[in-house]
């Protein structure tokens, strides 16, 4: 466990922002980039301080949710969106959707010095040695893992990547991904569909993906198996080159 604190909260564009957190407990810390993951532990409101937990091995979950809900922390998955070793600190973003979940609601309060804690989780894209054309798609929860392991792959990467946002005024003007790698942003704007429908529709319809040889799909439940079912079907891509990744389901909370 590491606790840390938050050093900034920036807003990136009107569905997103970013959190830095910081603290001499980083040293030793390091991040591989590609989505690389820690479970965030931030604090309920009302919360005077944050509780985490004592043990370091997969029993610290069964010690957290032993707590009292009046000490239990939230604890949510995120992305390292980067990280700064010789600062002692990392950046975590967040797509924001208002009061509807805690994690949102916090980022968009927190303040300098609020208290918050990582534990690291590892990282599940995995393309293998040769797999020089791959193809990514994600809605707005999987942009900071994309954007991510855009800036860290090899510059000889091709391919095609897809992402969802809630707005045009989400898409970033200025991104690191190498040359050969087409990036199609997909604003929703209003359409009141489903996060990461139009990425499964536009998935579809697109007829010349070429042939990944490696694929990464993460976001909203139906958005990962559905684009992993048609790759399958329709595409003829063998289900051993897709990684898919349900980080969150339409409707449904996630628990803690």
């Amino acid at each position: 466990m590491i606790p840390l604190e938050v050093r900034a909260n920036v807003r990136v564009s009107p569905s997103f922002n970013r959190l830095t957190l910081g603290g001499a407990a980083l040293a030793g810390f390091t991040s591989p980039g590609r989505d690389h993951a820690v479970r965030l532990f931030f604090p309920r409101t009302g919360q005077a301080r944050l509780w985490l937990p004592s043990l370091h091995n997969d029993a610290w979950m069964a010690e957290t949710l032993l707590q009292p809900a009046s000490r239990r922390p939230w604890v949510r998955n995120y992305t390292v969106r980067d990280h700064r070793p010789e600062k002692q600190e990392l950046d975590i973003e967040f797509a924001l959707h208002g009061d509807q979940g805690p994690a949102s609601a916090w980022a968009a309060r927190a303040r300098p010095g609020d208290p918050a804690g990582i534990f690291e989780e590892g990282y599940s894209y995995l393309p293998p040695d040769g797999a020089d054309r791959q193809l990514l798609v994600g809605d707005e929860s999987a942009l900071p893992a994309i954007l991510s392991i855009l800036s860290t792959a090899p510059a000889a990467l091709t391919g095609n990547v897809f992402l969802e946002v809630p707005e045009t005024a989400d898409i970033r003007s200025r991104i690191e991904s190498p040359v050969g790698v087409q990036v199609k942003w997909l604003p929703r704007d209003g359409a009141g569909t489903i996060p990461g429908a139009l990425a499964l529709e536009t998935v579809r319809k697109t007829p010349d993906l070429g042939t990944p040889s490696y694929t990464w799909i993460a976001g909203e439940a139906k958005l990962v198996t559905g684009v992993r079912r048609h790759l399958v079907n329709e595409r003829r891509i063998e289900k051993k080159d897709i990684a898919f990744i349900g980080y969150w389901r339409h409707g449904r909370s996630s628990p803690g």
